[in-house]
């Protein structure tokens, strides 16, 4: 039978299964289960009459959900929180009073959320750390291997290939501590009540405030967090939504500049992504070898950017305790950040590992144009064998352009250094302009920029925790 529903690309094509679990159906209601319990277990030990048969019950059904049944009590009561209250109710009789006992929805879905940020950045963090570790690697290996540095993507004084590779590193560095710091600041909602001024709760512990407290910090201990936010309305700030998937925009931010890169670099036949033996680069040009991973990371970047404008509009949308305007778009918004952060990292670290490297084409093209980086210094040359500055100056220019209109027309090399030693005006000899154009010279500290990078930033960041192995990129 034909598959009928429309299969999610980020969940089908791209993202992981373990990032995908985060916000599948059932994960969700089964955090929520635990946060029932959780509560009722914290109520009874604060004082509140709830059975033990009652936690008991709860914690016997907790593992059973049926969705299907969910979906049809959601159908009639029109409420997705409250369809499961009942069919966990129907699924442990014994405490079908004491579920929710206190709480809004919010308590649910808001706690999970916080839940779902913390794992899936976590998930993320590992990604980042993966693909600076094999980055790291690719830049130490080419940490020597000069290459034609560009500005407005015209040639350039000479950089080395790993020096370019140390600037996306360093763009990932910076996004792991945003991810770090996001991390950081979470906190959970706990049990806050309806406009979060604890109102049900105070009356549920007598009118113990020091009972509320309490039980509050048990919520946030019990599920791995620091505390809960000091003041909140029904719902915590989506200001954290806006947080979050601002640092995950910046990834893509990051990944998307990587794959342009190399993009462009395999365009120029100095770079390439990893292709495989059987791969099919067009169906009508088989010669092709289209960059595709980094086109995909490109695309899937743009996505991830743009959903940060989503979250900035709804925390900016909150009409004094909250509205639910937040909640469709949350719904859509969060696990696709994620989704897409997720997919990005595992194809950036994928090209990253496997860039292949074409010295020969690398140094053809940083040959063309090195005759040309040093005019300056072929001036200094000619003046200090008593050369006139000004008149070496229009010499030099008249020299150049006749050279690069012999490129255009087809050469294969670069006869501006031939000229100029032809010209007695320079007094200076062909080996003698030759060495003023020595890469190695050039290039001037990239070599020890990129081992005093690797070794003070990025040991250091990979020393915080070892990822894990590669995922592959599944389409």
């Amino acid at each position: 039978m034909a598959e009928s529903r429309y299969p999610h690309p980020l969940i089908d094509r791209y993202a992981s299964a373990d990032m995908a679990a985060i916000f599948a159906p059932t994960t969700q209601a089964r955090i929520w289960r635990d946060l029932w319990i959780a509560l009722a277990e914290e109520q009874q030990a604060l004082g509140v009459d709830i059975p033990d048969a009652a936690i008991t019950a709860m914690k016997k059904a907790a593992d059973t959900i049926l969705l299907e049944r969910v979906a049809e009590i959601e159908r009639e009561l029109r409420h997705d929180v409250m369809a499961h209250v009942h069919h966990f109710g129907e699924l442990a009789p014994d405490a079908r009073k004491h579920i929710h006992l206190g709480a809004t929805s919010c308590y649910v879905t808001d706690n999970a959320g916080m839940i779902q940020h913390r794992d899936a950045l976590t998930i993320v963090r590992d990604r980042l750390l993966g693909a600076i570790a094999d980055l790291g690697a690719f830049a130490g290996e080419y940490a020597e291997l000069p290459t034609l540095g560009y500005t407005h993507l015209q040639p350039a004084q000479p950089t080395t290939v790993g020096k370019r590779a140390c600037l996306w590193l360093q763009d990932l560095l910076l996004d792991l501590e945003q991810v770090d710091a996001a991390l950081g600041e979470l906190r959970f909602r706990g049990a806050r009540g309806t406009t979060g001024t604890e109102a049900t709760f105070l009356e549920l512990f007598g009118g113990d405030g020091d009972k509320v407290d309490e039980i509050n910090r048990r919520l946030a201990a019990r599920f791995g967090f620091p505390g809960v936010y000091d003041v909140i309305g029904q719902t915590y700030p989506r200001k954290v939504d806006h947080r979050v998937l601002s640092v995950l925009a910046g990834i893509g931010a990051s990944t998307a500049r990587f794959g342009h890169d190399v993009r462009i670099l395999q365009s120029f036949g100095e770079i390439e992504e990893p292709f495989g033996s059987r791969q099919i680069g067009s169906s009508a040009m088989p010669y092709k070898r289209n960059p595709m991973r980094s086109e995909r990371i490109c695309a899937l970047s743009r996505h991830l950017c743009v959903l940060e404008l989503d979250t900035s509009w709804t925390a900016s949308t909150q009409w004094f305790e909250r509205t639910l305007d937040d909640s469709a778009n949350r719904r859509i918004a969060i696990p696709e950040g994620y989704l897409a952060a997720d997919a990005v990292l595992i194809l950036q670290r994928n090209v990253s590992a496997g860039l292949v490297v074409h010295p020969a084409v690398v140094a053809r093209r940083l040959d063309r144009a090195l005759p040309f980086l040093v005019t300056e210094e072929v001036i200094l040359a000619g003046v200090k064998k008593g050369g006139d500055r000004q008149d070496l100056h229009e010499r030099v220019r008249v020299h150049a352009l006749a050279a690069r209109e012999r490129l255009d027309e087809g050469a294969d090399d670069n006869d501006f250094f031939t000229r100029v030693a032809d010209d007695d005006s320079f007094g200076t000899t062909l080996d003698e302009l030759v060495a003023l154009a020595d890469p190695a010279r050039l290039v001037g500290r990239a070599p020890h920029q990129v081992r005093s990078f690797l070794a003070e930033r990025v040991q250091p960041a990979l020393g915080s925790g070892a990822p894990t192995p590669a995922e592959e990129v599944r389409v």
